[in-house]
């Protein structure tokens, strides 16, 4: 008989284990000045974020599992997610030709805007499907798509089908590699098409609207459908995506029966030096949930792309757009221009310019007969016209940054933008408590390589606005030393606020030190309240006060 030993090294023998980990922990401190208390803290002054990824793979199998612990969850984060577990496992096979996966996945059809499931960890975001997704790949150029599963909701059971069933179907056709007298042809095709459904049970609902209660029934099957193109000609290239979804009655929309359609385009043209993008999107009721009572970013079965630019900078940030599924029509358009050394605008170095123009504005509607309002529960809703703008601009953005290297030693990074922020939509505010935000901000960072192992970085912002909390103004100095260490010191002022016992220094003292793929951050300090968001999906950040350290690693 052979050894139980032996038999086990004969299975792991070839295997590989790869994961990552990763810990985020605050120790909040109250702040009066702040309005952080005891109580707003809800008595948990200690609190973790923590997961911990494991892949397994062996030949053409693979198989991994995350454990994530939120004890309790940060501020910020939906207090649904405090516990610990294993919330995402799979197992999977792959060769040349089917790929099955059995559990969690992440997919996305085409760009996403009929179905995308994937994971942020700075949003506390996770609509993940838990379980089959086959992918076959029958001939060269062919590659086909599907999906069965029912959509994380924090640590609910996935038996609970308040969630619905989604299915769904997608298929890839590149031509030049389907029709071979295509195969050296400088243009390249890519056809796209894809087809979801969410099952939901429950076919009425009582809806309280106008003082009356609403009995009204619900399509138990809502669909996703369209399809996209991608075309190739030398450095031209341009994406097109457009999806429609049946009548979806859901909490976003105010049970309304319209359906909802999205258009996203997006062409670009780029060669040495040169490189141009223009973008456009029109959302008309396109939130598309597997659960239609919920109203926060959960289980989202698809995403709308957000077409305006995510700045980096402290105060530049401090305005992002949130995408509104309801209905907007956008438009953005960015040129990068690099001029090489010894030209005349690049001087002995070179230097880098990038504008960028953005604006979203709400869609025109228009009631559907003379008996009911725009967005009347119950109804049709309202009526629309494809790629309808209306007044009410929600947001633009204009910005200019501009890169150059003086000397060997020497680097600086230029930036000015002017924003329009409607508060009340994007923020989901009432209408009139804060109204929209005019505000130029300017930025300079400058840094300094003394030596190939140690620079300084030094930045200065400023932010004024006339309207929410005034201007601001900010700083920030940091000391590395390659690879390993830097240390920062940070401060934002909000010497403009109209409340002058608001005229706050957020603070911020960070060390940080990284050893091959192990990074270890520690910071003490005040954070200002705000939204953070990542690919027009958004979180609200309370101000808070403390010490934080984050250790990531991955193996």
């Amino acid at each position: 008989m052979v050894p139980a030993v032996t038999r086990s090294q004969d299975v792991l023998k070839g295997g590989e284990v790869h994961g990552s980990l990763q810990a985020d922990a605050i120790y909040y401190l109250t702040d009066p000045e702040t309005g952080i208390t005891d109580s707003t803290l809800a008595g948990k002054l200690i609190r973790m974020n923590a997961f911990t990824e494991v892949n397994y793979s062996l030949g053409n199998f693979t198989a991994g599992m995350r454990f994530e612990a939120y004890l309790p969850p940060l501020t910020g984060y939906d207090a649904q997610y405090n516990g610990a577990g294993v919330p995402y496992w799979y197992v999977a096979y792959k060769n040349n030709y089917i790929d099955i996966t059995a559990g969690n996945f992440y997919e996305q059809f085409g760009y996403g805007m009929i179905l995308r499931t994937y994971q942020e960890w700075t949003l506390g975001f996770d609509n993940s499907l838990r379980g089959l997704r086959i992918k076959v790949m029958p001939s060269k150029g062919i590659t086909l798509k599907g999906v069965y599963g029912v959509q994380r909701y924090y640590w609910e059971p996935y038996k609970d089908f308040n969630r619905g069933i989604v299915k769904g179907f997608d298929a890839d056709f590149y031509l030049n590699d389907i029709f071979k007298n295509l195969a050296e042809s400088r243009v390249k095709l890519t056809l796209g098409g894809a087809f979801v459904s969410n099952y939901q049970q429950g076919t009425t609902k009582d809806i309280p609207s106008g003082g009356k209660i609403l009995a009204l029934k619900l399509p138990e099957n809502i669909s996703n459908y369209g399809g996209r193109f991608n075309l190739n000609i030398g450095g031209f290239n341009w994406f097109t995506e457009y999806a429609h979804k049946i009548n979806d009655p859901n909490a976003l929309n105010n049970y309304v029966y319209k359906g909802g359609d999205g258009l996203f385009t997006n062409l670009s043209f780029s060669k040495p030096g040169l490189g141009i993008s223009l973008m456009s999107k029109w959302i008309d009721n396109m939130s598309y949930k597997s659960d239609r009572s919920v109203v926060n970013n959960m289980v989202s079965i698809n995403y709308l792309p957000a077409i305006t630019k995510e700045h980096a900078y402290a105060l530049a940030s401090m305005y992002p757009y949130s995408t509104q599924p309801g209905g907007e029509v956008g438009v953005s358009g960015t040129v990068t221009m690099h001029f090489p050394k010894n030209s005349t605008l690049g001087g002995k170095t070179g230097m880098s310019v990038a504008g960028n123009f953005s604006q979203v504005n709400g869609i025109k509607r228009s009631p559907v007969n003379d008996t009911t309002y725009v967005g009347q529960t119950g109804t049709l809703g309202y009526a629309s016209n494809f790629y309808g703008a209306g007044d009410m601009v929600f947001f633009q953005d204009a910005n200019l940054e501009v890169t150059k290297k003086f000397g060997k030693k020497w680097k600086g990074i230029f930036t000015y933008l002017y924003q329009t922020y409607d508060k009340d939509v994007i923020e989901s505010h009432a209408p009139g408590d804060f109204g929209t935000i005019y505000a130029q901000t300017g930025i300079a960072d400058i840094t300094w390589n003394i030596t190939k192992k140690h620079a300084l970085r030094w930045e200065i912002q400023g932010l004024w606005t006339k309207q929410d909390k005034g201007n601001w103004v900010a700083s920030l100095l940091e000391f590395s030393i390659s690879p390993s260490w830097f240390i920062s010191v940070m401060d934002q002022y909000n010497y403009g606020n109209s409340d002058a016992s608001q005229r706050l220094n957020y603070y911020t003292l960070g060390a940080g030190y990284t050893y091959h793929s192990t990074r270890i951050l520690f910071s003490y300090g005040r954070q200002r309240e705000g939204i953070i968001c990542v690919g027009g999906v958004c979180r609200y950040v309370p101000a808070t006060n403390g010490l934080t350290l984050t250790i990531s690693s991955s193996f």
